[in-house]
């Protein structure tokens, strides 16, 4: 499982089902793990997202 606070630049792996949201505030999204993280929204001067919510991946 991933510690909240740490943050994952955009093109990478999800490393942990979840709702994210940018490092500077700038934005949402909600990914799943083992999917590539997408690009920051337009005119954010944010670096990269940030585990909220964490969601089961076990289906249960």
């Amino acid at each position: 499982m991933v510690e909240n606070g740490q943050a994952h630049h955009p093109g990478t792996k999800v490393p942990q089902s979840g709702i994210y949201a940018c490092d500077s505030g700038c934005g949402h999204s909600t990914d799943v793990k083992g999917h590539v993280f997408p690009p920051l929204p337009q005119g954010c001067d944010g670096t990269g997202w940030v585990l909220r919510t964490a969601t089961p991946t076990d289906g249960g």
